[in-house]
């Protein structure tokens, strides 16, 4: 009889290395939102592989950085914390980019972390040569003493079952799943809805926003004669100026956020959605303590 292995697995790495779109990839579907912004990720999002003999649940993190604010400190305290439980640390760096002082920065933060077993992860393998591909896996080789090296791409679902089964023969014994068969994450409808909608203004907005935004859900009704799931959503940005660029020029681009963010939460819901999405401003939230508590930080 074959042993049956359970347990969690968390990716860390630089904001941006694709830690998120490798967790939906590894899941088979989009339980984290992904965006090229930085810092997109906010929560630790649990994942849910099955597999015959083993169930492997991802903990997608925020970045590890260096804090400028005090919801960048709070994202900090929870990737520690998250760390701190986990059995395998999987530390995700891009094939396409060479190791930097950020990626040396969160390999010294390992050390803390004596519990859990280290993997390291080669992403985005697809948008590098076959020489560069070599030579950051050499790099990499010599930050530690690794329990495994798996270059993949999760876009190109390049070596994803190489990168699965390597994880769950490092995880432990389980008499049986720690999840139901039908779990694919333990996120609450609300968050996955706020995240979608979150994730459809990060494409839209300028640089400088990102950070900016938070998302919350005021209610959701089912409207059972219209086939209908009415949706109504707050978005928060922390000054005027930036109420403006969301909203857009006579209210363009915030049609565009609820027409791209309907398309996920329709597929998640199986019904018509209508979505009511309120821009309001919440001053330096990212800065205040009881608005930060407010906003679920």
């Amino acid at each position: 009889m074959t042993e049956y292995h359970a347990g969690f697995v968390s990716f860390v790495g630089r904001p941006n290395v694709g830690k998120s779109t490798l967790t939906n990839a590894l899941v088979g579907e989009k339980v984290a939102i992904t965006s090229s912004k930085p810092q997109t990720t906010r929560r630790a999002i649990r994942g849910i592989v099955h597999q015959k003999d083993g169930q492997l649940i991802l903990v997608d993190t925020p970045g590890i950085h260096r804090p400028r604010t005090l919801l960048g400190e709070r994202l900090n305290t929870l990737v520690q914390s998250t760390l701190g439980d986990v059995d395998v640390i999987g530390f995700c760096v891009p094939a396409d980019e060479k190791i930097g002082p950020g990626d040396r920065f969160i390999n010294e933060q390992l050390d803390a972390f004596p519990r859990a077993k280290k993997v390291a992860i080669v992403t985005k393998v697809d948008a590098a040569g076959k020489a560069q591909v070599a030579e950051q896996l050499l790099a990499v080789s010599a930050l530690r003493e690794w329990e495994a090296i798996v270059p993949v791409s999760a876009v190109s679902h390049i070596q994803l079952e190489t990168l699965t089964s390597e994880l769950m023969k490092l995880l432990p014994e389980s008499p049986s799943p720690l999840y139901p068969d039908e779990a694919i994450t333990d996120e609450g409808l609300e968050d996955r809805i706020s995240e979608y909608i979150r994730e459809a203004v990060l494409e839209g907005v300028e640089d400088e926003l990102p950070h900016s935004l938070a998302v919350t859900i005021d209610d959701i009704v089912e409207r059972d004669d219209k086939d209908l799931v009415e949706v109504y959503a707050n978005l928060f940005v922390e000054r005027d100026s930036q109420k403006a660029i969301v909203i857009g020029k006579g209210g363009s681009r915030i049609r565009d956020v609820g027409a791209a963010a309907r398309v996920p939460i329709e597929k998640l819901l199986g019904r018509h959605v209508f979505l009511s999405i309120r821009v309001k401003v919440a001053k330096d939230w990212q800065r205040d303590p009881k608005q930060l508590g407010r906003l679920g930080f």
